[in-house]
This record gives C-alpha cells, sequence and structure tokens, in this order.
C-alpha cells in the first residue's frame, strides 16, 4: 500500500466518530462499512457533530487516483441503492465530470441523474461540460448528458435543451434517441410553449424504424399531444406488426394508445349495419336489385364487415396474452375489451386466469377488472367458475372480489354449484366475509327467480344462529328480498317480528321495525304489542332505530287511531326532548301531519297515502357499479374517483375513417430523362420518348391500385418506410422534373411576364378604370392564366405542391380581383364573390370584367346557379361575407388585418375552424415586406399562413388559417413580424359560437335516433312568446335563415309532414359532438318552442340565447 493510500486511510478511520471495527485499506475491491455505520450525529447524541460526515469519500473524490475516485463513486450509487441520502457530495461529485476514465464518468452521470433536480444551482455550473458530452463518442455518454441535462428544470437553460434534442433524434444512437424522446416530456412540463416545436421532433421518432425508440416515442406523443392522432396514420400499421418486438412497458403505452386510436378511427363492431359495401368495382345496380329484394329479416342478419386495419391490430395484440409481464396482459384485455367483436373477446379468458398466480397485489385488480368484464359478458369467465372459488389465504380484497364474479356469473344451470359454495362460506371465522356472502346469496335471489324462495328459507334459518353478525345482515337481505312479493311471504314476515327482541344490531333492527310499519295491516295484532316494547327502550336505542320506531308510529296512528293515539303522543313526546337534532326534525314533521291539520289541512288529508305508498323493491348492487365510469385497468377505475390525467376513452364515430389515410406513399426512383414518359404541353404537343415503356399502362394501374388499398406486409413495409432523407430528395427532384415540364410547356408569350408585384405598380388606378376598353387584352391575358393553372394542377402531384402553386397565382393581380383590391382598400369584391364563383369562371372561360349585355346575363345566371349551389352546401351566406378587424392600420404600422369565416373545411386538419386572413397595406407608396407568422400564445392549436414575402402599397391579400379553438370560445392569439420586427400588439381572433359547429347531414330517423342519447343533462330549453302578427311571418324559410345566421348548421328535411317542427344538425370542429336544434311553433299559443341537445352544454347554452335574440327580431 503506497503512502498517500495508508494517509487516506489513517484520515477516514480518524473522522468517523463512534465507528468500531473499521478496517483499513479504502483501495480494495470489497465494501467499506464506514458510510453504514455513519449515521446521522443524531442517532448517537443530540448535541454530536456531523460536519465530517462523509469527510473519506469526499477526499477520495478530490484525489489524483482513478482507483479512489472510482471506488469513491460506487460506494455513493451504493449508499444512494440503500435509500440513504448522498445530497451534500454534490459539488465533489460534479467536479469529476470531466474525468476521461470512462466508468467514472458513467457512475458521476447516474448520480447527477438523481440530484440534478435537488441541486440546479451546482448543476447549471456544468452545463458547458453536459453540451460537449453531447458530441461524445459514446453513445452511453451522449444519452447520459442528455438525461441529466433534462433533469435541470431551470426555464434559462430550455433553448439548450431543445437544441440538445433536436440533434439527438438524429444521433446514428438508438439508444441516444430513445433517451431525446425521453426528455420530450420534462421540456414539454418545463415549457408548455413548445409544442408545436416538440410535435415535429415526436413525428420524426414516431417514423423512426428501431423499436427500442418506438416505445419512448410514443410515450412522448401521449404525454404532450394525444389529440394529435394524424401523427399516427402513417405508423399505424408498422406498430401494429413491431408490437411484439418492443420492450414490456413500452408495449403498455402502445397499447393503450392503440386502444385510443382504434376507438376514433373504427366503428363499433358489435353493431349490426343496414347495408353492405359494394364490392370492389362499386357494381352499383347490383347492390340495388338486392337492396330491393332483400326484406327487413335480412337487413337484420347483416352484419358488420370489419375493417382491415381493426383486424391487423387484433391479430398482432392476440400474442401478447402470453406475455410474462401483467401489465402487458391487462392492457391487452382491456383493448380487446373495448375493441374486439363479443364473439373473440373470449380469448382473454385464460390469460387473466393465468395472473391470479401472481400476487395479492395484482390478483386484486386483476378480479376487479375480471367482475366489470363479466358483468357484460358472462359467457367467457363462465367455463372458470372454479378459478374464483374463495381459499382461506386470501386477501380480504380478493375475497371480496371473487364473491362479486361468482355472484354475477352465477345463473340457471350453475346455481345449485354457486349456492353450495356460499353456504360454505357464511361458515367462515370472517364474520366481515361472511356477511358479503349472504348478502351476495341475496343477489342471487333476486337475479334467479327459480331460487328465490329457496334462498330466503336458508336466510330465515341463518337468523336464529348465535353470531349477531349474521344474524343482522340475514334480516337485511330478507327485508329487501320480501318486497319483492310480500304477499307470498307473510309467515316469513310473522317470525321475523318475533325476533325483534332477541336482536341488537341496529341496522338490522331498523329493518325489522320497518317491515312492521310497512306491512301493518298483516300483523295488526303484533305491531302495537311491537310500537310498546320499543317505546320503553326508546332513550337507549341508536339514532337509525329511533327514526324508523317514529315511522312506525306514524303508519299504526293512520291505520288505527283509536287504538295506538296515546300510545303514539308518548312516543312523539319523547322525541321531543331527544338529544339528536335530526330526530326531534322527524317527530315535528310527524306531529304536525298527523295532530295538527289547521296547520297544513291539504297534506293532512293525504297522509294516509303519503305514509303507506307503493315502495320500489330496492336492487342489491353490485360492489363495483360504480367503478363502469372509468377506463379499465387506469387508476381511476382500481381507487374509484378520477385522478388528475384522467381522460376517458372517446366514443366510436359514426362512419369508420378512411383507411387510405394509413397508407404509406411508396416514393419510387425517378427515371432518367430518355426514359421518363413526358406529359403533353398545354398546346397539344405530343413529346417523343426515345425508348418504350418496361411496364404497359395497365400493369402500372394495377399496380398502383393494390398498392394504395392493400395494407404492407411486414416485410414490405420496411421497404415502403424508406429513408426520409432520400424521399425528400427524391420529392425534390421531382419538383424540379415538373418546374422544368411546366417551363418547357408554356408559349412563348410568357417571355415577356414580368414581376407580379412590378404588374401591380404598373397598373394605375386609371387604367383600372378604363379596363372595359381594353377587354379583349385582358381576357387574353386571363385565358393564359388559366392555363398556366391548369397545367401546373395537372403536373404536380403531391398536395403540398399543389398549395404552393395556387398561393404563387393568388399573387397575381390578373388572377381574380376578389384576392386583390387596390384602389380605396376596397374590400366590395372580396365579400361579393367566392371562391367557388371564381372557379367556375375560369372553367367556364367568363371574364371578371365585361361590357357586353349577354355576357352581363350569362354572369348573372352563373352567380344564381352558385348562389343556389352554395345554400345547398354552405347554408351560410349571411355570416360567410361577415368581416372582422383583428389588426387595425396604426397598430399594425400600416398592416390592417380583416378576418371572416368562410364556413368551409380546413384542408390541412379537419379539426380547426377555417378563418380567412385579408392583410391590406394601408400606405400607397411604402411596400410592406418579410410578413411571417410566429408562433401561438394563447395556448390553442393554430396552422399558420405561409409567409408573405412583398405586399405593395395599396394591395391586399387573402390567405387562410386554421384555430383549434377545443370547443371554446376563447381567443385564439399570435404573433406576426414585418420585416424582421415582431409586432408589439398580438393579433386575438375571438370565435363566435355558431362558428366552432360545422353541417351534419342527418335524416329526420337519424336525427331521432341521436336524440335519445342526448337527453337529460344534454339538454336545454327556452320559450319565445310572440303576438299573432309576427308568428304569421314564421316558416321555414324565415326560420332557417335567423339559424343559419347564427350557426353553421344545417336543416333535417321532415319524413312526417309535421310544418311546425323544424330542424337542424350540427357538429362541434374540434371533438365533431352533436348539436341538435329543433324548433316548434305553437300557433295557438302564440309561442316559440326551441331545445337544444348536445353533450357541450355550455356551448349550446349559448347558441340557445343568440337563435332566441335572433329570431325575436322577425317581424
Amino acid at each position: 500500500m503506497s503512502s498517500a493510500e495508508r494517509s487516506l486511510s489513517m484520515s477516514s478511520s480518524m473522522s468517523m466518530q463512534g465507528a468500531s471495527g473499521f478496517s483499513s485499506g479504502a483501495s480494495g475491491g470489497g465494501a467499506n462499512p464506514a458510510d453504514e455505520n455513519a449515521e446521522p450525529a443524531s442517532t448517537l447524541s443530540i448535541f454530536a457533530l456531523d460536519y465530517k460526515k462523509h469527510e473519506d469519500i469526499k477526499h477520495m473524490l478530490d484525489s489524483n487516483k482513478d482507483n479512489l475516485k472510482l471506488e469513491a463513486m460506487r460506494r455513493v450509487i451504493g449508499m444512494i441503492a440503500k435509500g440513504k441520502d448522498a445530497a451534500d457530495l454534490f459539488p465533489a461529485v460534479v467536479k469529476n465530470v470531466v474525468s476521461k476514465n470512462m466508468e467514472i464518468k458513467k457512475l458521476v452521470y447516474v448520480y447527477l441523474m438523481r440530484y440534478a433536480e435537488e441541486q440546479q444551482d451546482l448543476a447549471l455550473l456544468s452545463i458547458a461540460t453536459f453540451q460537449r458530452a453531447l458530441k461524445d463518442p459514446n453513445q452511453l455518454i451522449r444519452a447520459s448528458a442528455l438525461r441529466v441535462l433534462s433533469s435541470i428544470r431551470v426555464p434559462s437553460i430550455v433553448t439548450i435543451m431543445m437544441l440538445a434534442i433536436r440533434e439527438a433524434v438524429h444521433d446514428m444512437s438508438p439508444y441516444v434517441r430513445k433517451t431525446a424522446a425521453n426528455a420530450i416530456a420534462k421540456l414539454y412540463a418545463l415549457d408548455p410553449e413548445l409544442k408545436e416545436e416538440l410535435i415535429a421532433v415526436i413525428a420524426k421518432l414516431l417514423a423512426d424504424k428501431t423499436i427500442l425508440v418506438n416505445g419512448s416515442a410514443v410515450q412522448a406523443f401521449e404525454q404532450v399531444c394525444p389529440e394529435r392522432i394524424d401523427l399516427i396514420h402513417k405508423n399505424y400499421r408498422r406498430l401494429c406488426n413491431l408490437l411484439v418486438d418492443i420492450d414490456e412497458w413500452s408495449q403498455v403505452t402502445v397499447l393503450n394508445m392503440l386502444t385510443r386510436y382504434a376507438r376514433t378511427q373504427f366503428v363499433d363492431p358489435n353493431k349490426t349495419v343496414e347495408g353492405d359495401k359494394n364490392n370492389f368495382y362499386g357494381d352499383e345496380n347490383n347492390s340495388k336489385e338486392k337492396s330491393e329484394n332483400d326484406g327487413e329479416d335480412s337487413l337484420e342478419k347483416r352484419t358488420y364487415v370489419m375493417d382491415s386495419d381493426h383486424r391487423l391490430l387484433l391479430r398482432c395484440t392476440k400474442p401478447l396474452l402470453q406475455s410474462r409481464n401483467s401489465a402487458v396482459v391487462m392492457a391487452v384485455a382491456q383493448l380487446y375489451h373495448y375493441v374486439a367483436p363479443r364473439s373473440e373477446i373470449h380469448v382473454i379468458a385464460n390469460a387473466l386466469i393465468r395472473l391470479l398466480r401472481h400476487h395479492r397485489e395484482i390478483q386484486t385488480i386483476v378480479l376487479k377488472c375480471i367482475a366489470s368484464m363479466a358483468e357484460k359478458n358472462k359467457d367467457i369467465f363462465g367455463p372458470f367458475l372454479k378459478a374464483f372459488y374463495v381459499r382461506s389465504s386470501d386477501s380480504s380484497h380478493v375475497k371480496r372480489y371473487k364473491l362479486e364474479i361468482l355472484t354475477t356469473l352465477a345463473c340457471a344451470t350453475n346455481i345449485s354449484t354457486v349456492l353450495r359454495e356460499l353456504q360454505t362460506y357464511v361458515l367462515s371465522p370472517d364474520k366481515e366475509f361472511a356477511a358479503q356472502t349472504i348478502h351476495a346469496i341475496g343477489r342471487c335471489a333476486s337475479t334467479i327467480p327459480e331460487v328465490t324462495e329457496a334462498c330466503l328459507n336458508g336466510l330465515v334459518g341463518y337468523m336464529s344462529k348465535k353470531d349477531e353478525t349474521i344474524v343482522a345482515e340475514s334480516v337485511v337481505v330478507v327485508k329487501k328480498l320480501l318486497q319483492i312479493n310480500p304477499v307470498q311471504y307473510g309467515d316469513i314476515i310473522k317470525h321475523i317480528v318475533r325476533k325483534v327482541d332477541k336482536i341488537t344490531v341496529p341496522a338490522a333492527r331498523a329493518s325489522i321495525l320497518w317491515l312492521i310499519g310497512e306491512y301493518s295491516e298483516r300483523i295488526s295484532k303484533l305491531a302495537p304489542d311491537v310500537l310498546r316494547k320499543m317505546a320503553k327502550t326508546f332513550p337507549d336505542e341508536e339514532a337509525i332505530v329511533k327514526h324508523q320506531i317514529l315511522n312506525l308510529a306514524a303508519k299504526l296512528y293512520v291505520m288505527n287511531a283509536k287504538q295506538t293515539h296515546l300510545l303514539v303522543q308518548y312516543v312523539f313526546n319523547l322525541a321531543k326532548y331527544d338529544t339528536n337534532y335530526d330526530t326531534r326534525d322527524k317527530a315535528r314533521l310527524l306531529r304536525a301531519l298527523l295532530f295538527q291539520a289547521d296547520k297544513c289541512p291539504a297534506l293532512s288529508k293525504h297522509a294516509k297515502k303519503i305514509l303507506l305508498a307503493s315502495k320500489p323493491a330496492p336492487l342489491l348492487e353490485s360492489i363495483v357499479r360504480n367503478h363502469d365510469q372509468y377506463t379499465l385497468g387506469t387508476l381511476s377505475y382500481v381507487i374509484g374517483q378520477a385522478v388528475p390525467g384522467y381522460t376517458d376513452l372517446p366514443d366510436y364515430p359514426l362512419e369508420p375513417s378512411d383507411s387510405s389515410i394509413r397508407n404509406v406513399e411508396v416514393i419510387r426512383p425517378s427515371l432518367s430523362q430518355d426514359e421518363s414518359p413526358r406529359k403533353p404541353s398545354s398546346g397539344g404537343k405530343k413529346k417523343s420518348t426515345t425508348s418504350e415503356k418496361f411496364y404497359s399502362d395497365e400493369e402500372e394501374n394495377d399496380e398502383n391500385e393494390g398498392t394504395s388499398t392493400e395494407g404492407p406486409d411486414d416485410e414490405e413495409e420496411e421497404d415502403e418506410d424508406g429513408d426520409e432523407d432520400e424521399d425528400d430528395e427524391n420529392e425534390e427532384e421531382e419538383e424540379n422534373e415538373d418546374d422544368e415540364d411546366e417551363d418547357d410547356e408554356k408559349p412563348t408569350k410568357n417571355i415577356h411576364q414580368t414581376n407580379e408585384y412590378e404588374q401591380l405598380d404598373a397598373r394605375s388606378p386609371t387604367i383600372i378604370e378604363n379596363q372595359p376598353e381594353s377587354h379583349e387584352s385582358t381576357e387574353g391575358e386571363d385565358t393564359e392564366s388559366d392555363d398556366e393553372v391548369t397545367s401546373a394542377s395537372e403536373d404536380t402531384t403531391d398536395d403540398d405542391a399543389d398549395e404552393k402553386t395556387i398561393e404563387k397565382h393568388t399573387l397575381s393581380f390578373n388572377k381574380s380581383p376578389s384576392n386583390i383590391a387596390i384602389s380605396g382598400f376596397s374590400m366590395a369584391t372580396i365579400t361579393e364573390k367566392s371562391i367557388a364563383e371564381d372557379d367556375l369562371e375560369a372553367f367556364l372561360g367568363i371574364t371578371t370584367t365585361s361590357t357586353g349585355a349577354q355576357q352581363s346575363t350569362t354572369k348573372a345566371s352563373v352567380r344564381d346557379d352558385l348562389q343556389n349551389l352554395e345554400s345547398l352546401s354552405t347554408p351560410s351566406t349571411l355570416t360567410y361575407i361577415r368581416q372582422y378587424e383583428c389588426l387595425n392600420r396604426m397598430t399594425g404600422q400600416g398592416l390592417q388585418i380583416q378576418y371572416r369565416f368562410p364556413r368551409t373545411p380546413f384542408q390541412r386538419a379537419t379539426n380547426m375552424v377555417h378563418i380567412e386572413l385579408t392583410f391590406t397595406n394601408t400606405t400607397p407608396n411604402n411596400d410592406i415586406r418579410s410578413i411571417k407568422f410566429i408562433k401561438s400564445k394563447s395556448g390553442v392549436n393554430i396552422q399558420g399562413f405561409n409567409d408573405i414575402d412583398q405586399l405593395p402599397g395599396g394591395a391586399s391579400i387573402i390567405t387562410s388559417i386554421g384555430i383549434d379553438f377545443n370547443d371554446t370560445t376563447q381567443s385564439a392569439s399570435f404573433d406576426i413580424s414585418i420585416d424582421g420586427r415582431q409586432l408589439a400588439t398580438s393579433v386575438s381572433i375571438p370565435c363566435h359560437v355558431g362558428e366552432l359547429f360545422q353541417p351534419k347531414f342527418l335524416n329526420e330517423k337519424d336525427f331521432n335516433q341521436n336524440l335519445g342519447s342526448l337527453r337529460g343533462m344534454h339538454e336545454i330549453t327556452g320559450t319565445l312568446n310572440v303576438n299573432e302578427t309576427q308568428i304569421s311571418k314564421f316558416n321555414f324559410t324565415t326560420i332557417q335563415t335567423k339559424v343559419v345566421q347564427c350557426a353553421n348548421v344545417s336543416s333535417v328535411p321532415s319524413s312526417s309532414g309535421d310544418s311546425t317542427i323544424y330542424r337542424f344538425s350540427g357538429q362541434t370542429v374540434s371533438s365533431k359532438a352533436l348539436v341538435l336544434i329543433a324548433i316548434q311553433l305553437n300557433i295557438s299559443q302564440s309561442t316559440i318552442n326551441l331545445t337544444l341537445n348536445s353533450d357541450r352544454i355550455i356551448l349550446a347554452t349559448m347558441l340557445l340565447k343568440e337563435i332566441q335574440q335572433a329570431i325575436s327580431t322577425i317581424s
């Protein structure tokens, strides 16, 4: 041993006060007991000092010897593993983060991951070291550095964490990418405003082909953006196929996500449908003939045809039922319970029964889930009845749930076996379990009429037992059973009455007294004597018994007042001075009802009907009856109440989603210039190719159809996914080729085409006013622009490329006046013409400026047709043209922004409200450059507009954004920048309640069917009083105009012929929740009844007020 090591060992032994048996040799491989003996000073003496605690470890960490540092770190990690606090060693440990020894550095990062959040200030001093470690050649060091960096919860390093995660996502090591996915949730919790940027990172990770990354990516998706279900579409099939290879705990996360995905994309497999799907080629004639020949009986027998992706999910998750991890098995069972057809749920029974061999904690949760499943699907657990027999070694919770399952599975075929088993449990030394068994026998008697009498006789026999708990529970259960048919069991009632003196349990005595009072006419001789005995012991009884004594006295008084008058008065006087205020109040109420008729004569007349009214028989309910409202297997389900973060499973959609959204696009390698087929130019010329195609056109079409309709196999998915970098390069090459084609196909007239903004500047207001004189040239230019749009849309295959092409032509002044208005900043052309009108004009070849009468007539007729067409598709014409200002020219530095709700779907996201923004440059001589959307500030999801490079003075341009208001009227705020400078004032867009809806086309039958599920708390009603003059002016046209003016809904055609009821239907844009509106005219009373049904009750209330106000304006 060296002198340095010897001195360190000596100083270590001297620093430990009161430690005995300490041996030197700190550099040895064995565990040093110094850290175990060094307990806090308070355990030795309250006056002892512990300022030298862990002093030897600190000296070893400060040493120059790597072997001493390594030994010290091993001891520190050992202390952490034993649950001891090592936070005071943080300064000494963090200095070794720069060590070149790989083993030391790994242990230091393990320590830092544990204490970085507690010692944030000291950890911040090593940020530069962590950033350098992100470039370390060792993947474990890179991952550990990222993990420690994400554990420092300080807002000032959010930017550093975001950059680190972005770089780690592209790391070659899957372990580092997995760590980056785990860090996303920590960063989101630290700064929720980074949600949009994190979603882009999550989308990249979800497309990762490494199974090590998939689970963590899905976990990040669930914690950051579970509502963005569109991110799963392209990865759905790959996740299903790779599910068996993912680690166990990631399998649980993916299974829960896929369960929620299936509930939103597929229809309920347990509901029958009225129509079969058409065949592959859509032979509509054959389907019509079949529908005419089939009757109503055949329609009911047609079953649901499962989607291929739905079947893929069930097929890929079934092998996981053999997993050794109980959580995985439970997740699969949950998926089958909520997603699979009833005919296939039986496969989970064996797996769940196997889990009953695990620890009692797992048994409790599994049995509780089985109890809920058995209530809806008794057949799947029927063959395993013996697996639920109670053992003496079972815990109280396990016994309780097994008893519940046995009661649920009891039926006419196995009731004899179940009752024999329950009779054995009654004799159990566990009295609480015996009482629960009696309750279970009562449930069997109430659900199976064949054994009701036998169970009653057995329960009456248990009343003679010596155990008061069994006797009391028997009385309570028998009392409930007797209410089912009291006439048949009069002798049993008399037998119970004679037991009243022997039973001392308050609940049982109260039950007997209630039976005597309720059926006193059958025991008219015994009832007054029982009341006499109860009056003697009244002061000593429990409150529940006193209340039933008062009830008995009141019932006997109305039945036989002469015989019981004095006795009832005596009992009421005793209750008048009782110490319990509930008892005093009850006595005062009954006294006023019976003896003080002058105070309440109306009630006193009906006292007998009130006290002896027929009462429904109580239900012997299940012990898990209140837990079914929560999702199976969740913590909320286990504890019986909602916990923070819990979300219900969504309901099945009425219609399945299109399976093509889950198709993965195959990027084929681009052919050479000689081999690639050329498209004909717009002028009609055909370009020749030097070589023939390898495949015929028909073979290519068949191949493409097979790719888009059939789900890919495991091996094909890997080929189809490909490398994303290669995909981007291929897309760029295709775009370049398309651009070259466009350049080749354009006529020579485009040589003189100038910049769009130069055209704007060149066209002065004078030229615009004199435009009709140069009609021919304008018509030619319009034709050219339309041809260019047509050729661009034909050559461009990608959706994004289409949008870019359309936006580029939108900036052109000669495209259509509805897009840009220059003179006088007038928006009249924008509000008078719709997008559909411009498209139809371009298709028909009608110019936007015409002077001839014939052209005016044609244009007017086209516009009339368009208005009729729009009234069918988007009935909200009035609101379509209404504009609001969200940024005035003063705060916008010359930029004015107006918005409107076009009431058309937002193409980029179906759950967002489509909003058109009109940007106007109010400065006539200055151009506004580089208008950009920065970020959302209100916490709502916003799809921003594309950047506007330049907006000339006096010009306007229209662009679109999408906002997910999440079914609320909260304003959506976002920031924009002009020429690289952010505006001080944010742009705020409030949403009117009617714009949160979109039309949902229903017929009257579907309307009434959905109305049945939206009753009760989901219904809001209102009444509007009008005079006779007003009500005569109400018809379908006036009411539809006012309703559509308030909300984006559609009318429901009436098939009943009732002209006084008008129905409208819609759904919320965000969550697709139905809203049903019914307006009924009551002509005789001159009133209008309005009814709104929706589970979004707040929105329905707001909408009802607006509709009432709008209808009241009809005069």
